[in-house]
């Protein structure tokens, strides 16, 4: 055997011997991921199924091609079983469109990063019916007071460390006020609207993201407990940057507990953030509805400089 060919079978097995490493570091996040109750750290592992559904693919198709065909099976197994995960997404059922139909906004801003004027043009260009903008300090709502203009009924609780939040409406407020829900602290909007003798409740929120085990908890807590404010007998929608994915077990717990219905069924993954690593990108921002709405379209926005894309969601009230 020629120097040639040795160097070629050990490229080739340090090749393989690294893809099934990437491959078996996949396996064991997908599979942490499936604990996510029992663990903050595991719940995070939860938010990548798309991620695992490519990766293992894409290594089980080369492993494949340079004749590792059992290790290749087993990978394609976990990344079938990840697509099992997304799937769902996918299927539902779209409400027609309407004359009535309604839009919601929700942009999270990023106090820091984000671009004012460029937010105001993305909610012009789209023309909801109603904004819901989170991460807003007194800066950035002195800079968009001119939405004043064409959302004239406001309430807001503005905060310098990211958990500032607002609603701008079209329609009148019957009630509105600001609430913390949970030891975290942070706010969470309650507003009822009335929209031509029909009554909307909206609850928007910012839960803390799970970046420790003691911000878990208390995003955690928090949205266990928002179904306890929810109004059975009138129509809701929940929004907000909940800060985890469909896939983690508390998003399926507050859909289970607060009956509501995500309103990315029908629509595939759209995710959301970070706008700046397409690799990493998951969604995090969410609409739920109760059973007396209907979703007509969803769709995430333009970049408006945040590491948030917008969410905007067309929605009727049942009749």
């Amino acid at each position: 055997m020629t120097n040639g060919q040795n160097n070629f079978l050990r490229f080739s097995c340090r090749f393989s011997g690294l893809l099934i490493t990437a491959g078996i570091i996949a396996v064991a996040a997908a599979t942490l991921g499936c604990f996510s109750r029992f663990s903050w750290i595991m719940d995070i592992f939860s938010n990548f199924r798309v991620q695992y559904f490519i990766a293992l693919t894409i290594i089980s198709a080369i492993l494949f091609l340079i004749k590792h065909k059992k290790t290749s099976v087993f990978f394609m197994i976990v990344a079938l079983s990840n697509l099992a995960f997304i799937l769902p997404l996918y299927f539902g059922k779209k409400s027609p469109e309407t004359s009535n139909q309604k839009r919601i906004m929700l942009i999270n801003v990023n106090t820091r990063l984000g671009n004012p004027q460029l937010v105001i043009k993305e909610i012009h260009d789209e023309n909801p019916d109603f904004v819901v903008l989170e991460e807003i300090n007194d800066t950035w709502f002195e800079n968009l007071i001119s939405l004043t203009n064409s959302y004239p009924y406001v309430i807001a609780k503005t905060r310098e460390d990211n958990f500032g939040i607002c609603l701008f409406s079209k329609y009148s407020f019957t009630d509105s006020f600001v609430t913390n829900i949970g030891v975290a602290g942070v706010p969470t909007i309650m507003a009822t609207i009335n929209i031509k003798n029909q009554k909307l409740n909206i609850i928007a929120t910012h839960p803390l993201p799970p970046a420790t085990k003691l911000y878990s908890m208390g995003r955690n807590q928090q949205l266990k407990l928002i179904p306890e404010h929810i109004d059975a007998s009138s129509p809701t929608l929940l929004i907000g940057d909940l800060n985890m994915t469909p896939w983690s077990y508390y998003f399926r717990k507050l859909i289970k507990e607060s009956k509501l219905k995500d309103s990315a069924k029908g629509f595939g993954v759209q995710a959301s953030w970070p706008v700046q690593n397409i690799f990493l990108r998951v969604p995090l921002d969410h609409c739920l509805y109760s059973s007396d709405i209907s979703i007509s379209d969803r769709k995430t926005g333009k970049d408006v400089a945040s590491d948030h894309y917008p969410l905007i969601v067309d929605f009727r009230i049942n009749d």
